[in-house]
């Protein structure tokens, strides 16, 4: 897959490059010791923003995690987008992890929502529907409905989503990123095969969430 940012995610550069300055003037006029938290800091944004590149598995029907983070939900719910009755697989994100989201299938774009909200803590259930969140309608290419929801967090304050109605992703494809702790929940069909379970660690693209059943 040719990815477009390598390593480092554009929507980090601003921060990174405005931390780093800081850090370097501080050293300039007060001297290494006073400017040590002010490095640290530029590291821990550096390793935020951090976004490798990952080997995407080919299994048919697969979902993919669209993000880094651990299993927080497995349950059958209301799908509030869709008014269906799915299966919520949400992974949480916390400020150690990458937040670069990736999609969890191929498909095309069907819909999109953005709904602002709250910032509370992404672990928690309420999260999903009280939060500000954006939200996909993907139909894959072999017909199923799944909807992908980035939701913000905590100190999470502003949720990227690049793409738009009517565009095809990849699975493993990037689509967004969201700053500084979050959550992504994924809506699956109900006869769908999950395989993780709360607690679990899960890696975007990586890991297989699911597997799409007929």
């Amino acid at each position: 897959m040719n990815y477009p940012h390598p390593f480092i995610a554009r929507e980090g550069w601003p921060f990174i490059i405005g931390a780093v300055v800081i850090a370097a003037i501080i050293n300039t006029l007060a001297g290494l010791i006073w400017a040590i938290p002010f490095w640290l800091m530029a590291l821990f944004i550096l390793q935020f923003f951090r976004d490798p590149p990952r080997v995407i598995p080919q299994k048919a029907n697969a979902v993919l995690s669209p993000a880094d983070g651990k299993i927080v939900a497995v349950e059958k719910v209301q799908d509030p987008y869709l008014k269906r009755e799915a299966i919520k697989v949400s992974v949480f994100m916390n400020v150690f992890n990458v937040h670069s989201n990736r999609s969890p299938v191929d498909g095309n774009i069907i819909d999109k929502w953005y709904f602002p909200g709250k910032f509370i803590n992404a672990s928690l259930p309420k999260a999903s529907l009280d939060n500000e969140r954006n939200a996909l309608w993907i139909k894959t290419d072999n017909g199923f409905n799944i909807t992908c929801v980035q939701v913000a967090g905590l100190v999470a304050k502003r949720i990227l989503c690049h793409v738009k109605i009517g565009d095809h992703l990849a699975r493993g494809q990037r689509f967004g990123f969201i700053r500084f702790g979050s959550r992504v929940d994924t809506y699956l069909p109900l006869n769908t095969k999950i395989n993780v379970n709360i607690g679990d660690k899960v890696y975007a693209t990586l890991t297989i969430l699911a597997e799409l059943t007929q």
